[in-house]
Order: structure tokens, then C-alpha cells, then sequence
């Protein structure tokens, strides 16, 4: 495989993780692909650029070069469903719209999958593991935040248009209530947006797997409305009159977390 992922190592004990922002395909994945899926439509679109802000910040950072289309590195490698109702596996095969990803015949084979988990998924969730090891050793704790974005409206998935900030702490087992109190706090002082805490997106793998309060890992997800911060429709466009205001929030949140786990834990 090509460049898998990419990786920043700040000097904070927060690290970003950003699973869905990869746009490379495999050719197996290319060549089966439908038509309606070739513009990548389901891709947490410019999540990197929406957080640019981060290293200057002191955060790690890790970013998925891969497509979810190849694996989908916010599932757990058994396939094991996450969600009640429609939603995607580890090996994606329908669009969000509920549509077949792959042209019927081409859906890539089981040693091709295999190897993606080898090759893409296992590297990625070793990189996380392996950082968030040296937080906790380094400051005795590890702040974690998946940092995802989806189309506003997905009637397949959702009913109704998605809350601009959707905070995932899977029911709070992921993270330390008060850091969720102090999350929804900063979005509640941003009234041009609305949120919601564990609505639809309550948390993927990511954040369910490696959420560890008991041992001092806090994790939370947020899945990002792109109507904040981009077009949502083809070519996917980056809006920075829309992006601008939408980051001075995430700004805040990230700064709230980093406040909160000084709090809690003197470093």
C-alpha cells in the first residue's frame, strides 16, 4: 500500500483523529466503483483544513489517507454493527443514500479486504494506540477527539436536518460527564448553531473502543454539519465565509477540553 496515514505528535495531551478525510482509492475499489460514487460523496470533506488550526494548538494529529469507501476505519474489525437501523459496515457497500456503492460484480474480494485491513486499518488504529499510550504516560491522562463531518440532510440515515454540532460520548461511557457538561456549555454560547449531545451519532469505534475514563482516557466525537463549513453538493466545495465562524467554535471546544483535563488532573 501507499502512505496510509498521516501523523503530527504535538507537545499536548490531545490528539485528533480524523478517520474519514482520506480521498485515495485501491484500484480494486476504483474500477467497481458506481458511477454516483466516483465524486466520493460520503467523505468527511476538508476536515484537515477545517482543523489547520491544531499543531499550532500543540495537538497530534492523525488523518486517514485511505477512502472509507476502501475500509472504514470507525468500525471495529469483526464488522460488528454500531448502530440500530441503516448504516455503513467496515466495508462499506451502500452509499449514505442507501444505494449500492459497487457496480454489481466488482465488489472487491475477500484477500483484497483482507489486506486492507492488514495494510490500512491495523496501521491506523496501531497509530492511535500508540499515542494515546504516550499521553497517559507522559501527562497521566489522554484526551481524544474523532473529528468527523456529514451531509446536513441524509433522509436515508436521519430524519429531518442534522443539529450543526452532534457531540458523541456513547452515553457518556467514553468520557467524564463534566467534560460533557463543559462541551455542551460552549456550544449553548454559540446560538447561530444548534447541537445535541448523544442524538443519531453517538460515537463509532473510536470512540467507544478507546474511550477509558476509569483509566484516564476521555474520548469524544463530534460529527460536524458540512452545511458549517463547506457546499454539500459536487464539487464539495470549502466555504471560509461559512468555515471561518464555524472554527472560532471548534477553537473553543478543543481549548475547552484542554482547560477541563488541566483541571481534573493539575497537568
Amino acid at each position: 500500500m501507499d502512505k496510509v496515514l498521516s501523523f503530527h505528535q504535538g507537545r499536548l495531551p490531545l490528539l485528533i483523529s480524523m478517520p474519514h478525510a482520506g480521498l485515495t482509492l485501491t484500484p480494486a475499489v476504483e474500477a467497481g466503483l458506481v458511477d454516483e460514487a466516483r465524486s466520493l460523496p460520503d467523505t468527511d470533506w476538508h476536515i484537515p483544513q477545517l482543523y489547520d488550526f491544531a499543531r499550532e494548538l500543540g495537538a497530534s494529529v492523525v488523518a486517514a489517507e485511505y477512502s472509507r469507501f476502501v475500509i472504514d476505519l470507525n468500525r471495529p474489525d469483526d464488522d460488528k454493527p454500531l448502530y440500530v437501523g441503516a448504516t455503513t459496515g467496515l466495508y462499506p457497500a451502500t452509499l449514505f443514500d442507501g444505494e449500492p456503492l459497487f457496480k454489481e460484480g466488482q465488489v472487491p474480494s475477500a484477500d483484497e479486504r483482507a489486506t486492507y485491513l492488514e495494510k490500512i486499518w491495523r496501521p491506523y488504529h496501531g497509530t492511535l494506540r500508540q499515542e494515546l499510550d504516550r499521553l497517559r504516560a507522559e501527562f497521566g491522562y489522554a484526551l481524544l477527539w474523532d473529528a468527523h463531518s456529514i451531509r446536513s440532510l441524509i433522509p436515508h440515515l436521519f430524519e429531518g436536518k442534522l443539529p450543526d454540532f452532534n457531540l458523541g460520548t456513547f452515553n457518556g461511557a467514553s468520557c467524564d460527564p463534566a467534560l460533557a457538561e463543559r462541551l455542551k456549555a460552549v456550544c449553548a454560547d454559540a446560538p447561530a448553531y444548534s447541537h445535541v449531545l448523544n442524538g443519531r451519532f453517538k460515537g463509532g469505534h473510536i470512540t467507544r473502543y478507546y474511550g477509558d475514563p476509569a483509566n484516564h482516557v476521555h474520548a469524544v466525537q463530534l460529527e460536524l454539519a458540512q452545511s458549517t463549513y463547506m457546499e454539500e453538493v459536487e464539487p464539495f466545495a470549502y466555504r471560509e465565509d461559512l468555515a471561518r465562524p464555524t472554527q472560532e467554535v471548534l477553537q473553543r471546544l478543543l481549548a475547552s477540553v484542554l482547560e477541563w483535563g488541566k483541571g481534573r488532573y493539575g497537568k
